[in-house]
């Protein structure tokens, strides 16, 4: 992921050793990705479309590390399965107001308010929040 390079990059030199962590979520959904939505009439159409179907959360992880010298680079993706309970437009507009929509991929939170809305999740339970810990885990006791 690039905006772990760019961190690695920019630090490197200023220590002997570094560990940069890097992560990025997505919502597939119907052959499309979501990312965070631009306003509300985006967040509502969204969650319009997401309530009572199944969408896939994709959360990608790029660990670097330096360590005497020695440069270590490792990417890796988790895919979570979430499925969403049927959502009134009341129920949406409400959990809009909330705010939490509006800086999440797929314009929900399954860790806050809009774990209400999850009827369940299949896969890494951390990746659907951002960070694959396990994953993480998995990488660094490998390097």
């Amino acid at each position: 992921m690039n905006k772990a390079k760019e961190v690695f990059d920019r630090i490197q030199n200023q220590y002997k050793d570094v560990i940069v962590i890097g992560g990025d979520t997505v919502v597939y959904f119907n052959n499309r990705i979501l990312g965070k939505p631009k306003d509300k009439e985006d967040a509502y159409n969204t969650l319009k479309e997401l309530q009572g179907n199944v969408n896939y959360v994709y959360s990608g992880l790029t660990v670097i590390i330096k360590e005497n010298n020695k440069i270590i680079k490792k990417n890796d993706y988790t895919k979570t399965t979430v499925y969403m309970k049927k959502m009134t437009d009341e129920e949406i507009e409400e959990y809009i107001k909330t705010g939490e929509p509006m800086d999440k991929a797929g314009s929900y939170a399954v860790q806050g308010i809009g774990s209400k809305f999850i009827e369940r999740i299949e896969g890494s339970y951390s990746s659907a929040i951002g960070l694959d810990i396990e994953k993480l885990d998995e990488i660094l006791n490998k390097v």
